[in-house]
């Protein structure tokens, strides 16, 4: 990037806003108080009915582009870019690159690659390896202009994901992020170390002023569970609904609400009514990150069942399970994918396996029965989410990875802590999860917090815990 020219980040997303990716929100808010100007260009119109009210604290522009069927309005596109000498010579170095691309994606890329010059960007991100990292990807080379982009879950190991397509995607990027150690891991055993030697670890932030720190020091006499996510398999509130059931069976008789809305509402209403629940478990429908917010101070126990699906399907690390143990909520969450990564037993809450039913009645009979211990783990797990989790050092060391030169080595681990020494704020959503392929039902057995070593250039992002 060129000293002389302010920075000035446009963020690819596919659609923008979107009422479960308030990860990307926060991410946001971040860079702006840190300091940095952000353009937002999507690529689809918003379809939810409800939006956050931290939406109104972002500052960046958000640019709709455009998109058709029409190979008439392509070639329009195509001309349009042709007007502008850099775009143009972009073009034809690209041909091959616009031809290979789905119609939409081309056009789409064209227009990127003509805002973004005609608005100063210097340098694009997206989130989710798919539909918007192949568009920033076209875009940065028809510009000129280097990407960025952040590999959640379901675009690392849906079995619809191209290896080749995501190798290339990596391999020409001015630096790619992943959110979890597991995803690290796995991308690094699954791709040759010439595609990975710029994949960073960048964990999603929370702005931890939006959830201070409440702990439990005694439950209700009818202690409340909390459960918020999609009401699809991979989230498990079906298992949830039996373990209720099966307390109240042995004389402990909890509550439970699951915030969310989807396909299993009529579903898991039938299971409720089945069990003669409808006292005790509610279906609370879909809600804002301030309603949940206020939830999770009011609930005693936050559950997280995740299971794979029948489809493969399974949960990354979603970002309500962060946010509930930096609120000072026990939490007792399965293990898929990366979520061993934060929730440890006997050390940040209860970790079970994922499915087993019997595993989560248990341990939220712990969770109940813990008395004082409670508070040890949720001290700890307020204590993690404050050193790995805090927006305002994603910001930094995003800014960082921007700022490295594109042939810096990397050839050391990059996983360094995300934290950072400034007071800028950060935040997130009530289901910031993001759908995956699971490769395996479990997180690493290792779950060392210790940063391995790190480059340079990832090592100058580090701060004390706050």
């Amino acid at each position: 990037m060129q000293s002389d020219q302010p920075r000035r980040i446009g963020y690819v997303l596919k659609m923008y806003p979107r009422f479960s990716e308030t990860f990307i929100v926060s991410e946001i808010l971040a860079r702006e108080a840190a300091g940095e100007e952000i353009i937002i260009f999507s690529l689809r119109p918003p379809t939810d009915a409800r939006f956050h009210p931290e939406l109104a604290r972002v500052q960046a522009p958000v640019i709709p582009v455009g998109r058709s069927s029409s190979p008439r309005r392509l070639w329009e596109t195509w001309r349009e870019g042709m007007t502008d000498p850099a775009i143009a010579s972009g073009l034809a170095k690209s041909l091959e690159d616009l031809v290979a691309a789905e119609a939409d994606e081309a056009e789409q890329a064209i227009a990127v690659a003509h805002l973004a010059r005609e608005h100063g960007v210097t340098h694009l991100h997206a989130h989710f390896a798919s539909m918007a990292t192949t568009v920033a990807r076209l875009a940065g080379r028809l510009a000129g202009l280097p990407y960025s982009f952040t590999a959640h879950a379901k675009d690392i190991f849906h079995r619809d994901v191209e290896d080749a397509d995501l190798a290339r995607k990596l391999r020409d990027a001015h630096h790619a992020v992943t959110i979890s150690r597991y995803n690290l891991d796995h991308l690094r055993e699954r791709f040759d170390h010439r595609d990975v030697q710029r994949l960073h670890l960048v964990r999603n932030g929370l702005e931890l002023e939006r959830f201070p720190y409440l702990p439990r020091p005694a439950l209700r006499q009818v202690p409340r569970i909390l459960a918020v996510g999609r009401l699809v398999e991979k989230k498990g509130f079906a298992h949830l609904i039996e373990a209720v059931a099966a307390l109240r069976e042995q004389g402990v008789p909890v509550t439970a609400e699951i915030v969310g809305g989807g396909p299993l509402h009529e579903e898991l209403a039938e299971q409720i009514t089945r069990h003669g629940l409808g006292e005790a478990v509610h279906l609370l429908g879909p809600r804002t990150q301030e309603e949940v917010r206020l939830l999770l101070q009011e609930a005693d126990l936050f559950a997280a069942p995740f299971v794979i699906a029948e489809d493969g399907n399974a949960d990354g690390l979603p970002t309500v399970l962060l946010e509930a143990m930096a609120s000072g909520i026990p939490c007792i969450a399965a293990d898929v994918t990366a979520v061993g990564e934060v929730v440890r037993t006997g050390e940040t809450g209860w970790l079970i396996r994922s499915g087993d039913i019997d595993e989560l009645v248990a341990a939220l009979r712990s969770a109940v029965g813990a008395g004082p211990d409670r508070r040890r783990l949720t001290d700890a797990a307020r204590a993690l989410i404050e050193a790995e989790y805090a927006s305002a050092g994603q910001a930094a060391r995003l800014r960082t990875l921007v700022d490295a030169p594109t042939d810096a080595p990397t050839d050391a681990p990059t996983d360094a802590p995300t934290d950072a020494p400034t007071d800028a704020p950060s935040g997130d959503a009530a289901d910031g999860s993001d759908d995956a392929r699971a490769v395996a039902s479990t997180a690493p057995s290792s779950t060392d917090p210790t940063p391995a070593p790190v480059l340079a250039a990832d090592a100058a992002v580090t701060t004390p815990r706050s």
